[in-house]
């Protein structure tokens, strides 16, 4: 998992935490993983915490800034009080009927469109609102390499797993199979009954779902369609939904032979990252049965089933066909399906392209971009350049060009589990470079001195080049990198897990829940939200003193007065003791004395005292 991934996985979870839910989702995690059935999570979805919760969650999310039908966006419900925000949610819930939903397209990168469906901004927060509790719920019910849309899981995990497949287990015939435009056909009766057999049992919320799924949707050209199957793209609970319907699938395929009952118990041994070695198992079925050997690897609606022989890749193709027809009423694309033999050519997945090679006596993944990646990649980095030739002053130059970075660095981050990404970077940086030179012309040095992180990772390269002393990350310089696999005792939804994963927040949670569940009057929501992330983010200290606060002496500072042009964002805020707050606006002699004298500030507290004060529009001390 990138360091990207793993922050967003971090900050959804200290969220949960601030928010007083994480108990909760544990809760049910550990309820779904015995068994257990949920008929009232309608009263989850409505608490206060949760509503709040999910507003967190969406209101720094891109999407959140693209109007819906109703032409809003998260701006036009930050300003509004906590309270108002969650009784409008469970206002809207009693009777939920969705707003239409807009269509748009967007470009895929074979030339076709994709259809994208953006609901409105409070059809949104509804939707996370009913994500975060379905969510645990179905993580312990889903298959182990089902790796798309889901908490720390990647596609380089799906990639590493591929690998194993051929590497270490010599399964060398794939069977390849695209599923007829998933997102548009999934059958919404069918969902409903999976949705009931992971558990959820309630009515309501099924209810609830139902009309999501069946929101009209306004087309580009104006016209109105009422869909009768499909889970639009685009949608926050989408993801989750398709997890559930293909679900189904992933067990059937682990139960014809990894999950296959046995007489014989074989003995078990739990790996070091937490995975159970059936080796054992695995031998006598290949020994005593006609069983045929098959894996599944999948991501979203993109998967791979791995085969020992051609013939059992054939039956496994026709099997897999049937049963997504009948059980889930599901198309495969004839043209694009098919069984691969991985020694003779590559099969394409995620965007790269592998098969196995002959290295001594055995078989090794060899592995590339796609042809069509390549191509792609190189436009999107085309298209940049241009915008760097022509800046409308330094500061849009220089924003540019980091846009540029980024889009480098992307590049590098996915691709790099590629076993010949230089080989395949290259190749673009023989157009790039090209095209660098031709555009900036004399602008484009190869003096000057990278800092941070360029410096680090590339200090070394020769590709090296500058634009007015702001470093431009050479596109051909990068190393591959073996794939990690998941360790499996990373959970967010258990204790034991999320200690693997980052260290517990030192604050004190009574103080904090205190916080949560007290509003100022007639303060903002993103006030209120924001003030307890500084909050955290200093430790519960005083940001003057630094030392730790009691619950009534926590006040919260506008860097900039409101008065004067201040907002309620996250870097306008800073969380301080009450007395100090009192001397930071303080503008009688008498009160300042008294104050400086409790406090006994010392030279760098005094300080920060009256650079604050100066802010504020008041005199130093």
């Amino acid at each position: 998992m990138s360091i990207s991934e793993k922050s967003k996985v971090n900050k959804k979870l200290r969220y949960a935490e601030y928010y007083d839910m994480q108990e909760i989702m544990d809760k049910l995690y550990s309820d779904s993983q015995q068994g257990k059935k949920f008929t009232n999570l309608m009263s989850l979805i409505l608490t206060r915490e949760n509503i709040l919760l999910a507003y967190r969650n969406i209101k720094k999310n891109a999407g959140s800034h693209t109007i819906g039908t109703d032409g809003k966006t998260i701006k036009d419900i930050e300003n509004r009080e906590p309270d108002w925000l969650v009784e409008k949610v469970r206002n809207k819930l009693k009777f939920y009927k969705p707003s239409p939903v807009r269509r748009v397209e967007i470009p895929k990168p074979n030339g076709k469109l994709r259809p994208l469906g953006i609901p409105t901004i409070m059809d949104r927060l509804i939707q996370q609102c009913i994500l975060q509790i379905l969510e645990p719920i179905c993580e312990a019910k889903f298959f182990e390499r089902n790796n798309g849309f889901r908490p720390n899981r990647s596609a380089e995990q799906a990639i590493a797993q591929c690998y194993k497949m051929v590497q270490r287990q010599g399964l060398h015939y794939v069977v390849d199979i695209d599923i007829k435009g998933f997102f548009d056909n999934v059958n919404h009766h069918k969902l409903k009954k999976q949705l009931w057999n992971i558990g959820i049992q309630d009515k309501k919320l099924i209810c609830i779902i139902q009309e999501m799924l069946k929101a009209p949707i306004v087309m580009p050209n104006g016209d109105i369609m009422y869909p009768d199957k499909g889970t639009p793209q685009g949608g926050i609970l989408s993801p989750l939904l398709a997890n559930v319907v293909l679900n189904e699938f992933d067990w059937w395929t682990a139960s014809q032979w990894e999950l296959f009952p046995t007489e014989h118990q074989y003995a078990e041994y739990v790996n070091s990252n937490g995975s159970i070695d059936q080796g054992a198992k695995y031998q006598s079925l290949k020994r005593y049965s006609n069983l045929k050997e098959m894996y599944i690897v999948r991501y979203a609606d993109d998967f791979k089933i791995f085969c020992r022989n051609f013939n059992d890749a054939k039956k496994v193709f026709m099997a897999s066909k049937l049963w997504l027809k009948d059980r889930l009423k599901l198309d495969i694309n004839e043209e694009k399906s098919k069984v691969i033999n991985l020694k003779k050519q590559y099969s394409e997945f995620l965007g790269f392209k592998i098969r196995a090679t002959k290295k001594g006596k055995k078989y090794v993944i060899k592995s590339h971009m796609k042809d069509k990646a390549i191509k792609t990649e190189c436009e999107k980095l085309k298209k940049i350049i241009k915008e760097i030739r022509c800046p409308k002053d330094g500061i849009g130059e220089y924003k540019t060009i980091q846009k540029y970075n980024s889009t480098v660095l992307g590049i590098h981050n996915y691709y790099q589990v590629t076993t010949h990404i230089s080989a395949d970077c290259n190749k673009i940086a023989f157009i790039i470079n090209r095209v660098l030179r031709k555009t900036l012309g004399k602008r484009l040095k190869k003096e000057g001195s990278p800092e941070g992180f360029i410096k680090e990772k590339y200090g070394k390269s020769k590709q090296l080049r500058y634009v007015h002393e702001t470093a431009i990350i050479p596109i051909g310089y990068i190393q591959t990198k073996q794939p990690r696999y998941k360790n499996r005792k990373i959970n967010k939804y258990t204790p034991e897990g999320r200690a693997i994963m980052y260290e517990p927040l030192q604050l004190n949670m009574s103080i904090l829940l205190k916080m949560m569940r007290t509003v100022e009057a007639n303060r903002s929501i993103e006030y209120s939200d924001n003030r307890i992330s500084r909050y955290c983010a200093q430790r519960g200290k005083c940001a003057i003193t630094g030392k730790v606060m009691e619950y009534e002496s926590i006040h919260c500072h506008h860097i900039k007065p409101r008065h004067l042009g201040g907002t309620d964002e996250y870097n306008n805020l800073i969380i301080i003791d009450k007395n100090i707050h009192i001397l930071i606006h303080a503008t009688n002699a008498e009160t300042i004395r008294k104050y400086m004298e409790l406090l006994k500030c010392d030279g760098k507290q005094l300080e920060k005292v009256n650079k604050m004060r100066t802010l504020a529009g008041n005199n130093a001390i």
